[in-house]
């Protein structure tokens, strides 16, 4: 009997000022500890991918967004230990004040020129903010026919 691939579901955000992109130093979560992502975590089960961008921006750096001030962005599968499906958004925060409302998963939050995130910024999130960049909607990272 086949079996269909099932992969892990997560969300990524954006969050803009002007040509900057705020970025999370990951500390204490197991995975990429030490290196700067966006704000990002897992769907829960029975949850859209747009209430899981609201609810880790909510959870990570206390603003809270309307789904209508989200923008599907891109999408990415990607290979890490497995397969995984990554959703991405994102959305200008002009007035509001973003805080590490988890500090024991994150050491420092920081804006960062969405143009040039700094070289420790997670590989597949970098591709993915290129990917903004330049418009392009879907991507693949890290199998093996990315390599050729």
């Amino acid at each position: 009997m086949q079996r269909h691939a099932r992969y892990p579901v997560a969300v990524h955000v954006f969050l803009l000022r002007d040509d900057s992109v705020l970025l999370l130093r990951r500390s204490n979560t197991g995975f990429e500890d030490g290196r700067l992502s966006v704000v990002a975590g897992h769907v829960e089960p029975g949850e859209s991918v747009t209430a899981a961008a609201i609810r880790e921006t909510h959870e990570e750096v206390g603003i809270g967004l309307a789904a209508s001030r989200l923008r599907a962005v891109g999408v990415m599968h990607r290979r890490s230990s497995e397969g995984r499906i990554d959703f991405f958004f994102a959305s200008e925060i002009a007035g509001e004040q973003p805080r590490n409302a988890e500090p024991g998963k994150c050491s420092e939050i920081l804006w960062a020129p969405i143009a040039d995130p700094p070289s420790d910024t997670i590989p597949y999130v970098r591709a993915a903010l290129a990917n903004y960049r330049e418009g392009r909607w879907f991507d693949t990272f890290g199998w093996c026919e990315d390599d050729s």
